[in-house]
């Protein structure tokens, strides 16, 4: 009993931040997203997972309205930010992709200083003023990025020269910099060693005190060590969502139980 009003206590403190509401996504005629509804909490790191081509980065652009740039690609459906519809035509996508940050498979600094791949975002948003703002924004953005004792003697070096460990620090600390609220990250490791690797899962655990972390990752080693929640894609399908320890020890769908036991994938 005690159990169950712990669990009802802990859903009531963990507020939505994204609700997605019969999501389809069509590439022209090919149906890629199937009735997508999911609610994804605040604060939280949340893990798609699912065989490649499942749909889990084509989910994942939907947030921040990537899709646009697609002229093939048609979405239908509801995704609510804090209630609001990202889709309404009233809201600005570049606006909406300062609030939800993403950060790519693989590091992709501009070809730019250290300093001024920071600096970027806040600039043309208009987020400093001055040169000592901008200066605090960059080393904050650093940190939070947790490579600030790396680079800060060499801030105007150019981005590209970094390990790519760094390079993908680095694109993170980008991201953080227009102060979003929500952080997008697509195969954030895929191309990092096992070293990066462990420095970016531990980067994302700091984050999720501070954003909401949504991260698609082709490693379930990776998403039972980093992720709260998880959410499992099949062929376009959303076939369960929920605790990650639930998902990976207890799944109630027999297809996620065939993708965590490696019989499909």
């Amino acid at each position: 009993m005690n159990n169950m009003l712990m669990s009802e206590k802990k859903l009531e403190t963990t507020q939505t931040k994204i609700s997605a509401k019969d999501v389809n996504v069509y590439y022209g005629d090919t149906h890629a997203i199937k009735d997508v509804n999911v609610e994804i909490p605040e604060k939280t790191v949340t893990a798609f997972i699912g065989p490649s081509g499942c749909g889990k980065s084509t989910f994942l652009r939907c947030i921040n309205r990537m899709n646009d740039t697609i002229d093939v690609c048609r979405v239908t459906g509801d995704i609510l930010l804090d209630a609001e519809d990202i889709y309404d035509k009233r809201v600005d996508p570049v606006q909406l992709r300062a609030k939800v940050g993403m950060v790519f498979q693989k590091p992709n600094p501009f070809p730019k200083s250290i300093y001024d791949n920071v600096a970027y975002g806040p600039r043309i948003h208009g987020l400093a003023k001055t040169k000592a703002e901008i200066d605090e924004i960059v080393e904050k953005s650093l940190r939070r990025g947790a490579i600030w004792d790396e680079v800060k003697d060499r801030l105007h070096a150019p981005g590209t020269g970094l390990s790519g460990g760094q390079q993908q620090r680095l694109c993170i600390a980008r991201a953080v910099a227009t102060e979003p609220e929500v952080l997008l990250m697509d195969e954030p490791c895929s191309a990092l060693d096992p070293i990066a690797t462990a420095q970016v899962e531990e980067l994302i655990d700091d984050l999720r005190s501070r954003y909401s972390v949504v991260i698609v990752t082709h490693s379930m080693q990776q998403a039972a060590r980093v992720s709260q929640k998880t959410a499992f894609f099949h062929l376009g399908n959303l076939v369960e969502f929920g605790d990650t320890s639930d998902i990976f020890t207890n799944p109630s769908d027999s297809r996620t139980e065939s993708y965590i036991t490696g019989r499909i994938g």
